[in-house]
């Protein structure tokens, strides 16, 4: 089951066997930590993602809102952030060479790195559908760059 998101026409859907962090990234857990990747959301604002470096590796320590990696594509550059505070299990390093699962799996083959962490600072679906609906509005005028209006 999943529940759906609007953005304009486009409906955004999310899984609801996962949790969510507000940095608009899915949580899968796996026998040993969590599995990461961008939400339907994100992808739908980045739109076809061209590019994705890492600045963690395998076995690093990293803290919620850490710089991570580097991503880009043809609406946005942009850092990517840890979504929480843990060690790093592994990276998707299949993404390196070809990005391009993250636009047409993204919640499969297209997932990004795996954490082990002790605490999950990440929201149930229901939880995330409402975090999106308060920020819709603001994240509307950013896409259209009225944000200073």
């Amino acid at each position: 089951m999943s529940l759906v998101f609007h953005m304009g026409t486009f409906e955004a859907v999310f899984p609801i066997d996962r949790l969510y962090a507000k940095n608009h990234m899915w949580a899968l857990e796996r026998e040993d930590g969590l599995r990461f990747g961008f939400a339907a959301y994100a992808v739908r604002l980045l739109q076809d993602v061209y590019f994705l470096d890492w600045d963690i590796s395998a076995d690093m320590d990293v803290r919620e809102g850490m710089q991570i990696g580097d991503i880009e594509s043809s609406k946005a550059e942009s850092s990517l952030h840890a979504p929480l505070t843990g060690k790093i299990l592994r990276i998707n390093n299949a993404l390196l060479k070809d990005p391009s699962a993250i636009n047409v799996d993204k919640y499969d083959e297209g997932w990004l790195f795996e954490i082990a962490a002790d605490t999950t600072p990440l929201l149930e679906a229901s939880e995330y559908l409402q975090h999106l609906e308060a920020v819709w509005e603001v994240t509307q005028k950013t896409i259209k760059g009225q944000l200073n209006e």
